[in-house]
């Protein structure tokens, strides 16, 4: 809920007058909402972001003047707050909202694919985000970062079983910020086999998976069906597919099936973890980072009943403590840590 304990007050950014007005429409009609100001380029936005100190921002990527993504690096420095990109379906729009992702930006909204017609599509997805942007701990976990040392990539203690064990991380919203931040600090030596699930559309996927790559020690790539999985590589899940890990020994393959979207949002995670969680049994382990939602609890379940690691990310550097509260509360989780402490825990358990 809104930081004044009434209604979540949001502001519009959109160069199109008609996107603006359709926004500014649907979110009106939300209960829980209201529509506090509209701007049409980032330069409005950063100045009524000041004045009017909305609650959570919706920022379209391309826009005159100042575009989303200089407004949103100028707004997580001045006055952190929760922002939410609208992007388009396209590799160029994949790439600049990892972008933002990167820059602070909770989470994205993919604009259909024709405006005005198709708009009752993203309706759901527009509310849901706008209110777990909301609740986001955007502020805490900027400050705190604020007095955190860049971090240096880690070395293994002793030499690990190569092919030994299966590390399979999932997350949601604040995901592809943490999931980079552990993945950068994991030497390339890694020994063990990784999987990650992040929710998110097909194309972005692909674009997380080469973000990541650049930025980790390890090799990442978005996952093919039939590919085999090999020690020292990070296979991501694709957007709109479920990854599932089959096979024994060193003859391990990832298998991809059409999402069945239990939780409203996919990749699921869950199904992933209970294929690690039967492949690898006591060798499995679990992480579970930023996210809304219960997708990978269940998952985290099966892992524990098999003897394997689960390990969750704490409140404290959460964006959006959802997943994890969610699996700690059903107590399933053995070891909860803040992020700059979790890829330390999987080298030390390899």
């Amino acid at each position: 809920m809104s930081k004044r304990g009434e209604k979540i007050s949001v502001l519009v950014v959109d160069d199109s007058a008609l996107v603006r007005q359709i926004l500014t429409d649907m979110i009106s009609k939300d209960p829980d909402l209201f529509v506090i100001g509209t701007a049409k380029d980032g330069v409005e936005a950063v100045k009524l972001t000041s004045e009017l100190d909305p609650d959570v921002v919706t920022m379209d990527i391309n826009m005159p003047d100042m575009d989303g993504l200089s407004a949103l690096e100028y707004i997580m420095k001045k006055s952190p707050r929760p922002v939410v990109m609208l992007s388009a379906l396209v590799k160029e729009g994949a790439d600049v909202t990892m972008k933002a992702l990167e820059l602070g930006a909770v989470d994205f909204i993919l604009k259909p694919s024709e405006f005005p017609t198709s708009v009752c599509e993203i309706k759901d997805d527009v509310i849901g985000k706008i209110k777990a942007a909301a609740g986001s701990r955007v502020r805490e976990v900027w400050e705190r970062a604020r007095k955190i040392s860049a971090p240096r990539r880690l070395k293994l203690k002793k030499a690990g079983v190569r092919g030994g064990r299966m590390v399979v991380i999932g997350a949601s919203a604040g995901g592809p910020r943490a999931i980079s931040e552990v993945l950068e600090v994991i030497p390339k030596e890694f020994p063990g086999y990784m999987v990650v699930v992040q929710h998110m559309p097909g194309h972005f996927t692909e674009s997380f998976a080469e973000r990541l790559n650049e930025r980790s020690g390890i090799f990442v790539k978005e996952a093919e069906d039939g590919e085999e999985v090999t020690p020292g590589c990070a296979l991501v899940a694709p957007g709109g597919k479920d990854m599932l890990i089959e096979g024994e020994g060193s003859s391990l393959r990832a298998r991809l099936l059409q999402t069945v979207a239990r939780h409203g949002a996919s990749p699921v995670i869950d199904v992933t973890m209970e294929s690690v969680a039967k492949v690898f049994s006591d060798k499995a382990i679990g992480v579970i980072l930023s996210g809304m939602g219960n997708d990978g609890a269940m998952g985290l379940g099966m892992i524990k009943d098999a003897g394997g690691l689960t390990i969750a990310q704490d409140e404290s550097t959460c964006l959006v403590y959802g997943m994890p509260r969610v699996a700690i509360e059903m107590g399933l989780v053995d070891v909860v840590l803040p992020l700059e402490k979790i890829a330390k825990e999987i080298l030390s358990n390899l």
